[in-house]
């Protein structure tokens, strides 16, 4: 295996994969494509393998290019926030957070205005994405996570409650609510998967009856939404359906809950944890968390 003793040509290779042209990168970096070419060259030279397949007028990436090309791409995202931050000084007044698409989208920002008018001097960075976060690369300050939790876990925000919602559109004239008897008259809505009803259906001994498991979604929000556009009854997690509660969007189906493990933790870079950005943030964040609770409380 030859090892890679340069890091030159990188930045041009970025450049590039994401024109797929060198004459496109060459105008961005203020070079030639000459120049692109023969850096991009050197680098393949290198590396071993070829990033490109080379076009009369465009370039390809190869497989192996396609590869190095997203992790490159990430890289220099870090580096040149990391180098924007020295240069201006302003670690303390940017926190970069990362949390899910869901959670981000019904929960965090829809009530983000409040943790701004508190602390305006703060410029908020959100990053939305479901993958793993690796908080030591310093990309991200702070995040929140969905996924298995345990009491007792000082990381623990929020534990989950699954929840049957549907909107109020689903009425019919003089209908005050739906209730658990009316589920075979509409389409079942879920996430992934529809264990989960099914546990709550037998939770409520009301496994008996004929369902329509017809409609799945890949996202909490993605569910809630659906709900909220009344395409069915969705059985949907508390934290992101609340805001549409609140505002009436979508009502709650009175009956019992089905055993559920999952739930919020809050993580944070080891080596800004002291920060007080970061502890203004965790404080809110619980304060927000412990309102949701005692709603939830008293709904059940």
């Amino acid at each position: 295996m030859k090892p890679l003793r340069t890091l030159s040509g990188l930045v041009d290779f970025d450049c590039a994969a994401r024109w797929g042209s060198f004459k496109l990168a060459a105008q961005e970096l203020h070079k030639t494509p000459a120049a692109i070419s023969q850096q991009v060259k050197q680098l393949e030279e290198n590396l071993g393998f070829a990033l490109f397949i080379r076009h009369a007028r465009h370039v390809t990436l190869t497989a192996k290019g396609q590869e190095l090309a997203v992790v490159v791409a990430r890289m220099l995202a870090e580096l040149r926030a990391k180098v924007g931050a020295l240069q201006g000084g302003d670690e303390e007044s940017v926190l970069r957070i990362s949390t899910t698409h869901s959670f981000a989208i019904k929960w965090l920002v829809p009530r983000m205005h409040r943790f701004t008018k508190l602390y305006p001097e703060l410029d908020i960075r959100l990053d939305s994405n479901d993958a793993p976060v690796d908080l030591e690369d310093d990309s991200s300050d702070v995040a929140v996570r969905y996924g298995p939790v345990s009491d007792g876990d000082p990381a623990l925000l929020f534990r989950e409650r699954l929840i049957a919602v549907y909107s109020p559109d689903l009425l019919s004239p003089g209908q005050a609510e739906l209730t658990l008897a009316d589920l075979p008259n509409f389409p079942l809505l879920y996430e992934n998967s529809t264990e989960s009803w099914l546990q709550l259906l037998n939770e409520n001994k009301a496994l008996k009856g004929k369902y329509d498991f017809s409609r799945g979604y890949s996202h909490w929000g993605v569910l809630a939404q659906a709900a909220v556009a009344g395409q069915g009854i969705a059985l949907v997690a508390y934290g992101i359906a609340f805001q549409d509660i609140l505002k009436g969007s979508l009502r709650q189906i009175s009956c019992r809950s089905a055993p559920f493990g999952s739930g919020y933790r809050f993580m944070v870079n080891r080596s800004k944890e002291s920060m007080p950005k970061v502890q203004r943030f965790r404080a809110w964040l619980v304060a927000e968390m412990n309102e949701m609770q005692r709603a939830l409380d008293q709904s059940a």
